[in-house]
């Protein structure tokens, strides 16, 4: 990428629910993306007319190599990956086939296109049970289920390629819990099934019977619930775009944490949904779930500093955004 020239960025899983809001990102900042999706859980509505998009599949490495070399691509926002961590306790071969087979179908096709710059989408889950909160990006790596052992892998193959590969840069963002929905309401979270807690909470709330199940009242935290760091998903593609402008400078070849350096407990979350739906959530205390850690909770002094990022909406923002497209999905 030639300083002072817009990058030709590629979006891969660009139709899911974090790319779709990147690319309205980078579209905001005047670079028009090409994204490329198999449309296994991104919806092709949520690409806008007139941005070029490919269908295709990482596990087909003829796929990638086509979307990177027509378009000749300089730089790949990686956002495809399956993530349901029960699913990949219960099927891990699917996992390491999708999220590691892909990535290094990925990193094949870029180093024969020339494509030198990725940013590359990981996880809170590479951390495991942590030893210390808030989390720094030193912190040990030592994942408890298959779904973060094959982010970290990814990560080990980005810093071995980039070792022996002067001309790739990455940068991994570390993402904590993404909630919330672009703020004009046309797109948001889209997940079959849903397994994040704040579409849970509101999918309760418009269904007025459903029940909510919360996994333990009895950890080491202030209500008994656990306490989780959550990012809103705009806040997060600030970071993508900062990370975009300085991927070959001052934040190259390194690791950020995304979170917003809060705990929210799973109350908390329950009492600012009633708050801002207006409508009582009926809860039911069940037992706790094996390998819920009490608190995950994010540093990002190191994203501040070194990219300039500041998450700046709140829990109540990003329920609000999330009730605003709950409503409009669920008609």
């Amino acid at each position: 990428m030639v300083s002072g020239l817009k990058p030709r960025v590629l979006l891969v899983g660009g139709a899911g629910y974090i790319g779709s809001h990147m690319l309205r990102n980078l579209l905001g900042h005047g670079i028009k993306p090409v994204v490329f999706d198999n449309l296994s859980s991104g919806r092709r509505a949520f690409v806008p007319q007139g941005v070029p998009f490919i269908k295709g599949d990482l596990k087909n490495e003829k796929d990638i190599r086509l979307a990177l070399g027509k378009f000749r691509i300089d730089t790949v926002m990686h956002f495809a990956s399956s993530i349901i961590v029960p699913e990949s306790v219960s099927d891990p071969v699917k996992y390491y086939e999708n999220n590691v087979l892909g990535f290094i179908n990925l990193m094949k096709a870029m180093k024969e296109s020339g494509a030198g710059n990725i940013i590359f989408s990981s996880t809170a889950a590479v951390y495991g049970e942590p030893q210390k909160v808030p989390i720094c990006e030193d912190a040990a790596l030592a994942p408890t289920n298959p779904y973060g052992h094959t982010k970290l892998m990814c990560e080990q193959i980005l810093r071995d390629t980039a070792a022996s590969q002067n001309d790739l840069s990455y940068v991994i963002l570390r993402y904590f819990n993404v909630a919330g929905a672009h703020h004009n309401g046309g797109i948001g979270e889209s997940h079959e099934p849903e397994t994040h807690l704040i579409p849970i909470v509101l999918r309760a709330a418009l269904s007025k019977r459903k029940i909510l199940r919360i996994y333990g009242d009895d950890y080491k935290t202030p209500d008994g619930t656990c306490l989780r760091d959550y990012i809103h998903v705009e806040d997060l593609c600030d970071a993508h775009y900062l990370a975009l402008k300085a991927i070959q400078q001052k934040a190259r070849n390194q690791a950020f944490n995304l979170g917003s350096q809060k705990g929210f407990s799973v109350r908390e979350v329950v009492g600012t949904s009633r708050k801002v739906t207006g409508r009582d959530i009926k809860v039911k205390i069940e037992a706790r779930r094996p390998g819920d850690a009490a608190r995950l909770i994010a540093s990002s002094v190191k994203a501040k500093n070194i990219l300039g990022w500041t998450p700046k909406r709140g829990l109540e923002e990003m329920i609000s955004s999330a009730w605003a497209w709950e409503q409009k999905a669920r008609r």
